[in-house]
């Protein structure tokens, strides 16, 4: 008899509930149940045959794979929900019609380009360790930044132990009491830029994210979203198919 399992994680980034790494912390929060037992990562089960609930709502696997952009404004948080009643990126997505999710993220206080989707897999590529994609961020920081400063972003920050990758940092623009950078990085550390400033006595004013993979946030407004193009899904399946092949 054929086996039709699959891991948990999987299953619940197929069905559009969030992409895989999320999935694993929800499965470590104890908050999936397969026929009513609490799952633990490595778990599988058959889509077919098994129950699946997230904290406590059925999982029913979606049929129509949705890709959008939203121009995130501050004050939002970069998850569906949140135990602080603060507000979301969901809160600005519900006419999309479907249920989707935030690929990568973006802290309360910055803003810009988030994509959002219910494809797991599509999400998972762009966000995983190896995928290397370019984010183009905006920058603004108080007061003048240094050559020497600017060297040391571009080589990297030792952030909790680990040394940031080499980057692109440049300054676009100066005024009498602030410098704008451009940063081009291709992790997704938590707060990183945000971080690597700190550590080399920069603070920032503003921060937004621009670009994607070659996909440009443009002339979206703040809170709004709209469905990516064939031109922006090839790029972002390019970046997904180089990976496959490296």
């Amino acid at each position: 008899m054929k086996d039709n399992k699959i891991r948990l994680q999987k299953h619940l980034s197929e069905s559009g509930v969030a992409s895989r790494r999320k999935a694993e912390e929800l499965i470590e929060l104890g908050k999936v149940r397969v026929n009513g037992r609490v799952a633990k990562i490595g778990a599988k089960v058959d889509p077919k045959r098994d129950k699946v609930t997230v904290s406590g709502k059925t999982v029913v696997p979606v049929n129509q794979k949705v890709y959008i952009m939203l121009h995130k404004p501050r004050g939002f948080v970069t998850t569906l929900s949140d135990e602080l009643d603060r507000k979301t990126v969901a809160d600005l997505v519900k006419d999309v019609g479907v249920k989707v999710f935030p690929v990568g993220r973006l802290d309360r206080n910055s803003e810009g380009l988030l994509i959002m989707t219910n494809d797991g897999n599509f999400a998972n590529s762009l966000t995983h360790p190896s995928a290397h994609v370019n984010k183009t961020y905006r920058v603004t920081v108080k007061g003048e930044v240094s050559d020497e400063k600017l060297i040391k972003l571009q080589e990297g920050i030792v952030l909790d132990g680990r040394k940031t990758l080499p980057c692109d940092c440049f300054v676009a623009e100066r005024k009498a009491d602030r410098t704008v950078l451009i940063f081009i990085i291709q992790e997704g550390r938590n707060r990183q830029i945000r971080r690597m400033c700190e550590e080399v006595e920069l603070e920032v004013l503003r921060l937004k994210r621009t670009e994607i993979a070659g996909v440009k946030l443009g002339m979206l407004p703040q809170g709004k979203w709209r469905p990516l193009n064939e031109r922006e899904m090839r790029h972002l399946t390019n970046v997904n198919t180089e990976r496959k092949e490296n």
